[in-house]
Formats: structure tokens, C-alpha cells, sequence
């Protein structure tokens, strides 16, 4: 019987298992192309008969490897690398979707990918409601629809920090005939695994944790294999009926559990090459090695400095799942009993005037619009990653106008503090 490993020993050694004489680390394939003796082996390739790689748009040793790794971290049957979180976000949803097709999402999700839900999907017409994830079933259920293709959420919101009660969204969403995509950025796989309480495809900015320090950007998309497309066949004809471009090939019949992620890479990423580079996956490998030690890290200091927040009077509110008094308190417990992330939201006293005079006066943690990477660093949403909405899409993505972002690094914690109050001293 094969052993089974902790997500610890996952880390470091899962996706690359060199032979005798091959290199002990996970080489870059740094070629475009791919040679092979024959053209009916080329040709079988195109046609999907073999498995193999040909043109690094589609795939790359190198990525396949790593992403092989966030795939057994995740517990899926297969996850693919695209260029950043954005596109893996897209992918996953658009593998799925076509013009006239509708799909539900939480609202309290990352600016970026809310904008590309509301106004660039739209344009490819494909429609998308959002609701709050808070909400009770039966009024999350009125937003579905004969053509809703799936249910979208975040495990943990960016910059909310609004916990995802994901075993709710399943029952919604299996109920309804559609696969639940959940975004496990910020939690990673460390912390919580989606598939466990009946999440259907995971998507990672792997930009964040994964990478870790802010050296590359890219995505992921894993799929647990669970969701049963031939019962629903008549939602997902894309997957259960032949593909002309395929020579009338059936993805469910062909590939079994690997249909959706062989359909994103036979036909997105083919079509839209938003593949992420060999040498990002490389940095990302580095990264990935790490994870299981830096995000217990994040997490200790992040608690310790909600918790100092907490106590000062020069503070309004602050949203850390970790707190005993937040309202996703007993979620965050359930879901994520070892910790959730790095990230905390709160506001300080006078508003946004206030909260950009404390940024200012930061000395450690620096003003990006990056998180969660090693160095402690913050970011005002609402006048930055979240300025295309509207105050009214802004109160329903729960970023109001104090909100301050706080990505927690791997510093020594009392560095963090000492810089934290001294800044709130000018705010």
C-alpha cells in the first residue's frame, strides 16, 4: 500500500520524484517546444490519444510538477498553473460557462476578481449574481437560476477576512446541480482543504503565501475529481458532448475524473495561453517548501498583534477571524482550527483621513499592494484595489472607507508592534 504523507513531508517532496542520475531538484524546462521521432506522435498528441508535451503554451514539465504538488497538498486529482490569480479565477469559471450562462458568487471577494465577474464576463455574456455569503440558504437560493453554472467563494475574503462557511455552500450548491469553486488563497492548503467539507475546485493565487516572498506571479487551479458532470449532463454540455475541435472527442468518456482540468488545457489554455513561466514555477517550487513553516508563523503573529489592536482605544474595529469575539469565530474553529492567515482588517478612530496618516508614518511595514509575503506590509483597499466600485459595491464587499489591511509578515513580532505604535501615534 502506497504511504500516505503530511502535508509537511507534501511540501517538500510531493510533484518530483527524480530517478537514478537525474537532479535531486526539480529542473526548469526552459524550452518553448518539445521533440519527437515521428509525425503520427505529434499527431497523436494534438488529437489527445497520447499524453505529452509539444508547445509550452499548453504545458510545461516543470509547471505540471509543481502544480502536481498544490494538487496533493489539496487532496485533487489534477490542478494546472496559469499566469496569475486572475486567470486561474477565469479559467475555472469560464471552463464551465459560456455566453448566456449565469453563475453565483459571494460579494465580499477580492476587488480585482469582482470586477472581472461583474464587468468582463458580462462583456462575453455570461452573467453573475452576487449575495452575501452570510445569508441564510434559502435566500442564497433565490439567486440561482435554470443556467446557473456553479456557486464561487473565497475561503477567506480579501481584504474582509469573512470566513466561508463551505460546507454551506456545497449543500447550496449541489442541491442546485453546480460544483462549488472556492478561492483557498489565503488559507492555503495548511490551514484548510476545501475538498474535505465538499468544495468541488480550488483556485490559488500563488502569487501570495505559496510563493511567499513576493518574487512571482501566477495561479492554480486543482479539481477534487468529485463532481459527477454526466448527472448533470445537460448543464455541462462542454464537458459531456463531443468537442468538435477534438474530432468529436467527449471529456467526461475520454479522461473520467481528469475531464475539467483536461478541458481548461486542451481548450483554454490552448486558446488563451495565460500559462505561467518555467521559471516562476521554479520560484514558486522554493516557496511551496517552506509553507508549512511560515504560515504557523503568520498566523502566532497575526494573533498577537488582533489582539493588541483589540485592546487599543485608538482603534474602531478590528475583523481577525482568530479573536473569540468575531463573528466567524466559530468558523474559523471549525474550518481552520490550527489558524486561518496573516491577514487582518480593522479601522482607526477619524476615518479614512485617520487611516492614511497611520500608513504614512509606517517605518517597517511597508504601503504595497501586494500580500502575504514574508515582510509586513499594508494597503488601504478602498482607495486602491477596490476604487472601481461603487460606495454601494463597496458596502457590499464589506470594505468600508477606514479599512486598513494588514498583511502580518515573519518578522519578530515585537518589531511589528513597536512600528504599529508608533505610527498610530499620528493618526
Amino acid at each position: 500500500m502506497e504511504q500516505k504523507f503530511n502535508k509537511e513531508t507534501l511540501c517538500v517532496q510531493a510533484g518530483w520524484t527524480p530517478k537514478k542520475g537525474e537532479p535531486r531538484v526539480l529542473p526548469i524546462y526552459q524550452s518553448t517546444t518539445f521533440k519527437y521521432d515521428t509525425s503520427e506522435q505529434m499527431a497523436r498528441l494534438f488529437d489527445l490519444e497520447d499524453s505529452g508535451y509539444f508547445y509550452t503554451r499548453l504545458q510545461n514539465p516543470k509547471n505540471d510538477a509543481v502544480a502536481a504538488t498544490i494538487a496533493a497538498l489539496e487532496g485533487g486529482v489534477g490542478a494546472m498553473f496559469t499566469s496569475s490569480g486572475q486567470a486561474a479565477n477565469f479559467y475555472a469559471v469560464f471552463n464551465i460557462c459560456e455566453a448566456g450562462d449565469h453563475f453565483v458568487c459571494s460579494s465580499t471577494i477580492y476587488g480585482g476578481t469582482f470586477n472581472l465577474f461583474a464587468v468582463t464576463m458580462k462583456k462575453l455574456g455570461i452573467e453573475c449574481t452576487f449575495i452575501d455569503a452570510d445569508a441564510p440558504e434559502e435566500e442564497i437560493e433565490k439567486a440561482f437560476r435554470p443556467n446557473t453554472k456553479c456557486l464561487f467563494g473565497e475561503t477567506i475574503s480579501n481584504p474582509g477576512i469573512n470566513v466561508l462557511d463551505i460546507e454551506k455552500f456545497a449543500r447550496i450548491a449541489h442541491k442546485h446541480g453546480v460544483p462549488l469553486i472556492v478561492d483557498n488563497t489565503f488559507a492555503t492548503p495548511i490551514n484548510c482543504r476545501p475538498f474535505e467539507w465538499g468544495a468541488d475546485i480550488v483556485t490559488h493565487s500563488t502569487t501570495k503565501y505559496m510563493d511567499g516572498h513576493a518574487t512571482c506571479v501566477g495561479g492554480a487551479i486543482v479539481d477534487s475529481g468529485n463532481f459527477d458532470w454526466d448527472a448533470h449532463a445537460d448543464k455541462f454540455p462542454g464537458l459531456t458532448q463531443p468537442d468538435e475541435s477534438y474530432h468529436g472527442l467527449t471529456y467526461t468518456k475520454a479522461f473520467g475524473k481528469m475531464a475539467y482540468m483536461t478541458k481548461a488545457t486542451a481548450q483554454l489554455m490552448r486558446d488563451l495561453g495565460s500559462i505561467q513561466s518555467p521559471e516562476n514555477a521554479f520560484l514558486l517550487n522554493l516557496g511551496l517548501e517552506t509553507l508549512h513553516l511560515r504560515v504557523p508563523r503568520h498566523c502566532e503573529n497575526a494573533q498577537k498583534i488582533a489582539e493588541w489592536l483589540e485592546a487599543d482605544d485608538r482603534v474602531s474595529w478590528v475583523n481577525y477571524p482568530g479573536l473569540p469575539g468575531n463573528k466567524y469565530y466559530a468558523l474559523a474553529q471549525k474550518y481552520m482550527p490550527n489558524g486561518t492567515c496573516g491577514v487582518i482588517s480593522f479601522g482607526v478612530k477619524g476615518g479614512r483621513k485617520s487611516a492614511l496618516a497611520f500608513m504614512d508614518h509606517l517605518r517597517l511595514a511597508s504601503i504595497v499592494t501586494h500580500v502575504a509575503d514574508a515582510r509586513t506590509c499594508v494597503l488601504h483597499p478602498a482607495s486602491t484595489t477596490h476604487r472601481q466600485l461603487t460606495d454601494e459595491q463597496l458596502a457590499a464587499a464589506g470594505v468600508p472607507g477606514d479599512m486598513i489591511r494588514l498583511s502580518v509578515g515573519i518578522e519578530h513580532v515585537d518589531d511589528i508592534l513597536q512600528d504599529l505604535e508608533q505610527a498610530l501615534q499620528h493618526a
